[in-house]
């Protein structure tokens, strides 16, 4: 609980450095990536993103994590990027580690973050919600989570 009461201090500090990391990561997925599917477009669309033939998937080995060592460490005190992580969206940029590269059920919980980017106003609106709820209640509790996970669960029952 202390590491997290340190990450809040830090988190005005941290915030920019979050932010300029996705942006640069985004623009890596946006000109290596590919274009999705008639099938993934229209799960993106029932996911509610307004622009799906922006989004591109890029298949990675592991999800990166920042090389900045204080963003590194951040991440490792909330576990947030982790070797198990599946996939990251950083608004229309999608890692999708290998393994995982097929799952209709991940796809649409990404998705589902690429509506919120949008809804959202970009990345810095979305990192400082989302980054704020992972560090006050919880990865697995916080709200932007637990609205994807609807929705990816909404779209593979239909």
């Amino acid at each position: 609980m202390k590491d997290r009461q340190l990450l809040l201090a830090e988190f005005e500090q941290l915030l920019p450095l979050a932010i300029e990391w996705a942006t640069a990561e985004e623009a890596r997925v946006l000109s290596e990536g590919v274009a999705l599917s008639g099938n993934e477009l229209a799960d993106a669309r029932a996911a509610g993103v307004k622009e799906p033939q922006r989004i591109r998937l890029l298949r990675v080995e592991s999800v990166p994590v920042p090389a900045h060592p204080q963003l590194r460490a951040a991440a490792e005190t909330v576990h947030f990027l982790t070797p198990e992580t599946r996939g990251l969206t950083l608004r229309y940029g999608i890692f999708v580690r290998w393994d995982c590269w097929q799952d209709r059920h991940l796809l649409a919980h990404e998705f589902g973050h690429t509506a919120q980017y949008e809804r959202m106003g970009g990345i810095g609106q979305f990192l400082q919600q989302y980054l704020m709820e992972c560090l006050t209640i919880g990865y697995a509790n916080a709200p932007m989570e637990l609205e994807v996970a609807k929705i990816a669960d909404r779209i593979c029952a239909a």
